[in-house]
């Protein structure tokens, strides 16, 4: 999958394809730490984060990249009840009768582009390639709860709140756990 080029390939297009996860966390997470501000004790932990939940089954991701450099990821893996991010969403999600979410789902877990790469479809290239692999029938995640980009992407491509106002024990802003049928909608 290419961005925005057409027929040859040219230095500033951008390449989805499979990534090694595990062999690149450091530049995946350098691209998350500018694009969502973190720093380098929270990265630290999110390393950690990363590689267990590369060891579980059905875990997989994606990169952008554009002249060899990573600028995006994507990774998620089918949900299972028994993970963390599960246990901490299920009572949002069972207190609003959208418990049954968390069964038969895939997760996105991460999604990040560098900032001077956004706004271009990266985004929406890396989750609608990610998704359409996928042998579940719907799609979750998690997103910051603002009227944000990311969750005006997430809107147009089908995803809906399921639950809002959900605190997570190390997050200082509430998030909105949202789910989508698949495949994604297109444009």
């Amino acid at each position: 999958m290419r961005f925005p080029g057409h027929g040859r390939p040219h230095p500033a297009d951008i390449v989805i394809g499979p990534l090694d996860l595990s062999a690149h966390v450091d530049e995946a997470l350098a691209v998350q730490a500018v694009a969502f501000g973190l720093g380098a004790d929270e990265i630290a932990v999110r390393r950690q984060i990363v590689l267990r939940h590369m060891a579980y089954p059905g875990a997989r991701a994606l990169g952008a990249t554009t002249a060899g450099r990573l600028v995006g990821f994507v990774y998620g893996m089918p949900n299972d009840r028994t993970h963390w991010w599960s246990t901490v969403v299920e009572p949002y999600l069972r207190a609003r009768g959208h418990d049954d979410w968390l069964d038969n789902s895939f997760v996105i877990t991460e999604l990040h582009v560098h900032p001077s790469h956004q706004n271009r479809g990266v985004g929406r290239g890396l989750i609608t390639a990610i998704t359409d692999t996928a042998v579940e029938p719907r799609s979750i995640l998690s997103a910051i709860d603002t009227d944000s980009p990311a969750r005006g992407l997430y809107h147009s491509l089908g995803y809906r709140d399921l639950a809002r106002q959900v605190l997570f024990p190390s997050a200082p802003k509430p998030y909105a756990v949202m789910g989508a049928p698949l495949p994604l909608l297109r444009r």
